[in-house]
């Protein structure tokens, strides 16, 4: 018997620009600013010794360089790595951007490209994926 069900194909991940940005967020005791590290039009990782648990909403403060007030998302944890983990990736998580209306999404386009336009013509293509 063939198994006729097919696995959804991921969308293709957006690219990730390494850039540090500040960044604040609500955790049980109140809002916590860190730093993001890097930026898709998807995402952000977030370097903190303290990540919150994967599955975890959000809500984030995000400061593009320029604006004149932080751009409000909301988020989902989808990967952690806490402090302590063996490896090369900065302690911290993965969020998700969710629901992000389309003015917002062209401003975090708009800075993530004018980054990736910034880098030497041979690296552009080469920007990580997310």
């Amino acid at each position: 018997m063939s198994d006729t069900s097919e696995k959804p194909v991921p969308a293709p991940r957006a690219h990730r620009i390494d850039h540090e940005l500040p960044v604040a967020y609500r955790t049980v005791s109140g809002f916590v600013t860190d730093w993001a590290v890097n930026l898709s039009r998807g995402g952000l990782y977030i370097n903190t010794p303290q990540p919150l648990p994967v599955g975890t909403v959000v809500r984030l403060l995000v400061s593009l360089p320029g604006a004149s007030f932080p751009v409000d998302l909301s988020g989902k944890v989808t990967r952690t790595n806490p402090q302590g983990t063996p490896g090369s990736e900065v302690p911290g998580m993965a969020v998700e951007f969710l629901d992000v209306d389309d003015e917002k999404r062209s401003r975090i386009e708009a800075f993530v490209e004018r980054l990736r336009e910034a880098l030497p013509a041979d690296e552009r293509g080469s920007a990580t994926r997310k």
